[in-house]
């Protein structure tokens, strides 16, 4: 028999002090149903998420199947989805799953940290509502990203749930070919057995890297527990600014027995309460940030991980940029600086224009106005396709993109439309910028551009700089309303 699997994916880091999440953010990143998700899936490259193509690959590998996409949806990260909004994808994938019956799998596909404006738990209800729908002995395996916020009842609705374990995240495909060969498991006969805990540590995002570190530590206790009864072990570090009662860290565990899964969650949810004092920020001052780039020989990477769009900011904090711009530090890179208004401007007055560039003319708590004169040095469409890290090979969309170059001190800002972190360099070599001749550049993202500029710059050449921002790692400065309390480190002794 030719299994029949189901193919959903619900791509959403929800931050709650950020706008909600409207249909057209979906649309500009992915949304896509039907068979499109399969030729899409099978293409050398295309605009959805990695794990598609690595959840293919293998099932082809593995043997005859018959793949039943439902949907695909993939938003930058924001605020809430709009309830209205979720309340009709739901809908849209019962009716896709029901039109599919009978189904002798399903694969989901999810970021995990989605929530919505009257649902708190939507990746929970998806997966229930999957459930429902194929019944209690159709195999469910779901694949998140380790930045996810887990429920009991999404727990309960699967057979597995498999976690990234890389930070920056490189091993999506890897993560959803484990998963093809869990559902192969399963569809063989084999009955798996689940553990799962939650701790009261929301650790900053900047704390959760995988090659030093604690988590990265976690991460190697668990890979070391998989093989023979354990099938799978995943220690999730949670996505903190979702501002929600199921975020936090969690050890899950699939295996042979109830006993082997037990032990494995116990094991790694011990070491991580233990350990939970070295989960604290190490950010560098702006100060200290600006001496550092007043004296660097070689190239220093300034990370603005609190206007990190990777986590909801929106890309547009002025704070290093006017800083840059005011200490006239010779041959400074910033991107990507998300304004579309300014790049609407500087595409109608053509490179070459000189103008009164304004950034943030429409100013909030965190995107306070600059202006500066600048020069339209380039324009793109901001369409490319990366070469590094989890975008390698991967195609991405800026938006009209343009890199102004500011008088008086030379710096070279690339400014987008759509609203994307920077971590691939082809976003900026695209414009003409050669990055390993930078002074400085100035990144707005938290951690996954060391995966894509690690050839610029080692560990000691970065510096993750505390400015304000929606995503600071500095988790005391904001105003939680339904995060579960106490919780570490926000809580020193909970």
């Amino acid at each position: 028999m030719v299994p029949r699997v189901g193919i959903l994916g619900l791509h959403l880091e929800a931050n709650a002090f950020a706008p909600p999440t409207l249909e057209a953010d979906f649309r500009a990143q992915c949304w896509e149903e039907g068979e499109t998700i399969t030729r899409l899936a099978r293409a050398e490259t295309s605009h959805l998420p990695a794990e598609m193509a690595g959840f293919y690959r293998r099932m082809d590998e593995t043997g005859p199947w018959a793949p039943q996409p439902i949907a695909i949806w993939a938003a930058p990260p924001g605020g809430p989805i709009d309830q209205a909004l979720f309340l009709r994808m739901l809908d849209a994938a019962r009716s896709g799953l029901l039109a599919a019956l009978p189904l002798d799998a399903v694969y989901v596909a999810s970021h995990g940290a989605s929530s919505a404006t009257g649902d708190e738990d939507s990746d929970g209800s998806l997966l229930a509502m999957i459930r429902a729908v194929v019944g209690p002995r159709v195999p469910i395996v779901v694949t998140h990203d380790l930045h996810c916020n887990v429920s009991e009842r999404l727990v309960a609705a699967c057979d597995s749930l498999i976690a990234y374990r890389t930070n920056p995240h490189i091993d999506m495909a890897a993560r959803a070919a484990e998963a093809a060969d869990m559902l192969r498991l399963l569809l063989s006969g084999t009955r798996v057995f689940k553990a799962f805990r939650r701790l009261a540590i929301t650790p900053p995002s900047v704390t959760l890297l995988t090659a030093e570190g604690p988590y990265a530590d976690l991460i190697r206790d668990a890979e070391a527990l998989m093989g023979g009864e354990v099938l799978n072990a995943s220690v999730t570090g949670g996505f903190v600014f979702s501002d929600l009662p199921k975020c936090g860290m969690t050890v899950s565990a699939t295996a042979r027995s109830q006993a082997a899964a037990d032990a494995a969650v116990e094991q790694l949810a011990s070491r991580a309460w233990n350990e939970r004092h070295r989960y604290v920020a190490n950010l560098t001052s702006l100060d200290a940030a600006l001496t550092r780039a007043k004296t660097t020989s070689q190239t220093l990477i300034l990370a603005d991980v609190a206007d990190n769009p990777g986590g909801g900011g929106r890309g547009n904090t002025a704070w290093l940029l006017q800083a840059l711009h005011e200490a006239a530090i010779p041959s400074v890179v910033l991107g990507l600086f998300v304004d579309p208004a300014l790049a609407a401007e500087a595409h109608a007055l053509g490179e070459g224009a000189l103008f009164e560039a304004r950034f943030n003319r429409d100013p909030s708590e965190f995107s306070l106005p600059l202006t500066a004169r600048a020069r339209v040095t380039m324009l793109t469409d901001g369409k490319g396709q990366g070469r590094r890290g989890n975008m390698a090979g991967r195609q991405f969309n800026l938006g009209p993109a343009a890199r102004l170059t500011l008088e008086g001190s030379g710096l070279e800002v690339v400014v987008i439309s759509l609203r994307r972190q920077c971590h691939e360099p082809r976003t900026l070599e695209m414009h003409g910028i050669d990055i390993a001749a930078a002074r400085v550049v100035v990144l707005k993202s938290r951690g996954h551009f060391r995966a894509g500029f690690a050839e610029f710059a080692p560990n000691e050449r970065i510096l993750e700089v505390d400015a304000p921002g929606l995503t600071s790692p500095v988790l005391s400065r904001f105003a939680w309303k339904r995060l579960p309390r106490p919780v570490f480190p926000i809580d020193p002794n909970p």
